[in-house]
């Protein structure tokens, strides 16, 4: 065998494995570190912890939205359903609910889990209200911590696919 059968023949088995290896460690890549589908119908609860209001303290709210992605954009809208606070429980239906818009972008971590930041512009009865989330993705279920404007409240956040 001549030099340069054995320099074409050692070439081209090296980018042929090449290949092979680009292919594998796309489809692991795909496969185990692909990103969530956070696409579709969420449940979510707001559980206020702190606030310079009192009467929010230990507040909850439950809502329903559905959020789409784009790349790593998230677009979506979102209705207040439920709300028990220091003035008692109520449900929200039909015209009383209110409706916000929601933004956010999804966060690829290969080393740790994957995040979700979400803004949420609600229009409420007396004016537009911010929330903002910050949460860890699993693979049913999104957890983390909220902030909002209306009285400056913190707390915690639940996202699921099934109802409360």
């Amino acid at each position: 065998m001549g030099i340069w059968e054995s320099f074409w023949i050692g070439s081209a088995s090296t980018i042929f494995g090449g290949i092979v290896l680009a292919i594998f460690f796309f489809w692991v890549r795909e496969k185990w570190f692909g990103v969530a589908d956070v696409t579709g119908k969420w449940h979510f609860n707001m559980i206020t912890q702190k606030t310079v209001y009192n009467p929010y303290k230990d507040m909850e709210l439950h809502y329903v939205g559905v959020i789409w992605r784009e790349g790593n954009q998230l677009h979506g809208s979102v209705e207040k359903v439920y709300e028990k606070s220091s003035t008692g429980e109520r449900p929200y239906i039909g015209e009383h609910r209110s409706r916000g818009k929601l933004t956010g972008t999804y966060e690829k971590n290969y080393f740790s889990k994957d995040r979700v930041h979400i803004h949420v512009s609600e229009q409420g009865k007396g004016r537009e209200s911010t929330n903002y989330f910050t949460l860890t993705v699993n693979k049913r279920r999104l957890r983390g911590n909220f902030c909002s404007f209306v009285a400056d409240q913190e707390g915690v956040s639940r996202w699921q696919r099934e109802p409360f």
